[in-house]
């Protein structure tokens, strides 16, 4: 007899066996029949665009009634959401309604989050992209240009340049050691608790306050009592860049394997080449992304740098001597020249055309970013 046979007799005789009648209930049915068939109804595909119609009719005629936009919108969506998870609640069950219920939340969340950010860019790209011309772009605001003749924005293109990358040169090479040794060196340690809470407080910090403390700082370095330098700039950004570089690279050093540092450790490889070689090497993807993305966090600060740089018409690449501008800095001044001057309209294209080119700046980091940290990413295969 095979082992095929033996098996099958022996669940026939437990299913033929006096333990039978305890698998059912008061009505004789067993608990699984009484759940109902696994598989129920389907609805049609077309079913959400049916209800999609029918709803947008139904807040047009709101729209109509008087609700205005807003409110036809919202009935359409309330009536869309109620039709549809009665109908799928009808035919597939309430399992599958509930499912489809927080589907349609979610995707209205999606959409609440990504109306401003649309409308934004619209606006922005529509208002500012006639005004990017060549000349624009290679133009300052000096001579003629104050009359309202002309004028264009390298002046504050190079000065935003300047101040960011003098910035990320103070504040990267500190932020990286600091993020090492909070990992490598502080765990448990006292000094690298209070190192870690004063970081986290100064991420809170408003913008204006470093502002005001390059002030303060370059007043006494100088003993003017306004200074406008450039360097003032760059020390307010890299106190703002400071806490995103140290998190960002602490996170990614915290990622690496413990086994990789201990395999070094143990071929007697020091410490500090264990982490130029070995630590660094592997988070390079995730801390070259962090340093990027804290770039174009302050490349769009504004309220430092009004206290601190000053009004520039051309261009200035001496950061310790006289005023810089910047495209923010720009674009809120030239916003107050609007109600000014009698060339009001072409100010307010020049404050969507800044307003366009610096978003297309921090744009390009984020994107330089990404392909940096994918390019950089440690290679695995099987």
């Amino acid at each position: 007899m095979s082992l095929t046979t033996d098996l099958d007799d022996g669940l026939d005789d437990l299913d033929k066996g006096p333990g039978k009648g305890l698998d059912k209930g008061p009505d004789g049915a067993r608990p699984v029949d009484r759940l109902g068939p696994l598989t129920g109804g389907t609805l049609p595909r077309v079913a959400p665009l049916l209800v999609g119609v029918c709803s947008l009719a139904l807040g047009a005629l709101a729209v109509l009634l008087g609700l205005g936009p807003i409110g036809g919108l919202l009935v359409a969506w309330v009536a869309h959401t109620g039709w549809l998870y009665g109908w799928t609640r009808a035919v597939e069950g309430p399992r599958k309604a509930t499912d489809t219920l927080l589907r349609t939340f979610m995707w209205t969340a999606f959409v609440v989050a990504m109306a401003p950010l649309v409308s934004l860019m619209w606006t922005v790209v529509a208002r500012g992209a006639p005004v990017l011309t060549p000349q624009f772009l290679h133009d300052d605001m000096s001579g003629r240009a104050l009359l309202g003749v002309g004028g264009g924005i390298y002046h504050a293109i190079m000065g935003t340049i300047l101040v960011t990358g003098i910035a990320a040169v103070i504040a990267v090479p500190i932020g990286l050691l600091t993020a090492i040794y909070l990992v490598e060196y502080g765990k448990g340690n006292r000094l690298a608790k209070v190192i870690t809470f004063l970081v986290d407080v100064m991420t809170g910090i408003p913008s204006i306050v470093a502002g005001l403390f390059a002030v303060a700082l370059f007043i006494v370095v100088t003993g003017d009592p306004l200074p406008r330098l450039g360097i003032g700039g760059s020390v307010a950004l890299a106190l703002l860049m400071l806490p995103t570089v140290i998190r960002s690279v602490e996170e990614m050093l915290k990622l690496v394997p413990d086994d990789l540092r201990e395999a070094s450790y143990a071929l007697g490889v020091p410490r500090w080449r264990t982490i130029v070689k070995v630590v660094l090497p592997t988070a390079v993807a995730g801390i070259v992304t962090g340093v990027t993305l804290a770039i174009a966090r302050v490349a769009g600060e504004t309220a430092p740098l009004l206290l601190i740089l000053g009004t520039s018409r051309a261009a200035n690449w001496n950061p310790f001597d006289g005023a810089v501008q910047t495209l923010p800095v720009y674009i809120f001044q030239s916003l107050g020249q609007t109600t000014h001057f009698k060339y009001g309209e072409i100010w307010t294209d020049r404050v969507w055309g800044a307003a366009l080119f610096l978003i297309l700046i921090v744009m390009s980091l984020n994107l330089l970013a990404r392909v940096v940290g994918r390019a950089f990413a440690p290679k695995t295969g099987r």
